[in-house]
């Protein structure tokens, strides 16, 4: 599955030009000309992998769907602002409000590509320290303890510890850890949730860090 891309702008041209860009390079792009549409969207599940938002829109000021993601459930969505405004004080404004990257209009289509797999790349890093786990290739430490996990387990854990406190729906789960497989649903995800959150619990039994979501899929809350 495509990593899916919400884009924000409102004018057609520059919509029309990033959308071609992007999904000539293989990612899935869902375009909202106003911040209503995206606020909609973004309360939907699965959520997308980065948002790319521009700042004048017509029924308010971007910036502030950036200020509004980082105080909420989504606070770690990678944020690439695309704008007009080029001068030093806006990028910082930009920047300083939860934006990953500013690219100042016009912009090149192949350097917006670039800049979102790096992005993308950062995002699905693994975190060098997230608290109390510890990670070496394919072994995996909570709090000093190995644990002893199938590669499916591992697959979950390590894609869940790639985006701490976000919210991740059984088919990005699916997804990444079983692929394609037409054997696998919903039931094989919650399933290995089930017995990788035992072995969390046997682990550092007064921990419970994989969090539900009704409806909506899991987290990892360390």
């Amino acid at each position: 599955m495509a990593d899916v891309i919400l884009l924000l702008e409102d004018d057609p041209a520059i919509a029309d030009t990033v959308q071609f860009a992007l999904r000539r390079e293989g990612f899935t792009v869902e375009h909202r000309g106003w911040l209503a549409e995206a606020r909609e969207r973004l309360r939907q599940a699965p959520a997308p992998e980065l948002l790319i938002l521009d700042i004048g829109l017509p029924d308010g000021h971007g910036l502030d769907l950036c200020r509004e993601l980082r105080a909420g459930p989504l606070k770690h969505l990678p944020v690439i602002v695309l704008s007009a405004r080029s001068d030093e004080m806006d990028r910082v404004l930009g920047l300083e409000l939860g934006a990953d990257d500013y690219l100042a209009k016009p912009f090149s289509p192949r350097e917006l590509v670039a800049r979102v797999r790096a992005l993308l790349r950062r995002a699905q890093a693994v975190p060098a320290a997230s608290p109390g786990f510890t990670v070496d290739g394919s072994r995996v430490w909570l709090d000093g303890t190995l644990l002893n996990l199938t590669k499916l387990e591992l697959g979950l854990l390590l894609k869940l510890l790639a985006a701490p406190q976000r919210i991740h729906s059984r088919d990005t789960l699916l997804d990444a850890v079983w692929g394609s497989s037409a054997d696998s649903g919903d039931r094989t995800v919650d399933t290995h949730i089930k017995t990788l959150r035992a072995k969390l619990r046997e682990a550092a039994p007064a921990r419970d860090p994989i969090k539900t979501h009704r409806g909506m899929g899991y987290s990892l809350e360390p």
